[in-house]
C-alpha cells in the first residue's frame, strides 16, 4: 500500500459483500462518499452487476489516506486504493478526461459536455 508524500487523486475501488443488495451497497456507497471527514470526492459511479463503486478523492495528507483506509462505513467491503499519476490535483483529474478523450479518440471534452 502506497503512503501519501504529496497531494494527488487516489482512485477508490468498493466492491459489497455477496449478501449485501444491490440497493444497500447504492445507500452504503452514497454515505462513504458523503462522509465530510473523507477527502473532497470528485467522482463516483455505482457498479452494475456486482454491487460496488469507485470514486476519486483528492487527498492532500497522509491523515486524509489514513481517513479513506480507515473508514467504517465500508467495514467488510473489498476495498482498494490506487494513487492516479497525472491527476495530482482536481483540475488535473477533468484535464487527463480531456487529454484522453483528444489524444486517444479524436473528441472534444468540452463538446461532449454540452451533448
Amino acid at each position: 500500500m502506497f503512503r501519501i508524500t504529496k497531494p494527488r487523486c487516489v482512485l477508490v475501488y468498493a466492491l459489497a459483500p455477496e449478501d449485501v443488495s444491490p440497493a444497500q451497497a447504492n445507500y452504503r456507497f452514497n454515505q462513504f462518499i458523503a462522509d465530510r471527514r473523507l477527502p473532497l470526492v470528485l467522482f463516483h459511479d455505482h457498479f452494475i452487476g456486482q454491487p460496488g463503486g469507485v470514486a476519486v478523492f483528492f487527498v492532500e495528507t497522509a491523515q486524509q489516506h489514513d481517513a479513506l483506509t480507515g473508514s467504517e462505513l465500508l467495514a467488510g467491503w473489498q476495498v482498494e486504493l490506487h494513487p492516479l499519476v497525472f491527476s495530482r490535483i482536481p483540475g488535473a483529474f477533468d484535464d487527463q478526461t480531456a487529454f484522453t478523450l483528444r489524444q486517444y479518440r479524436g473528441q472534444n471534452w468540452e463538446r461532449l459536455k454540452r451533448s
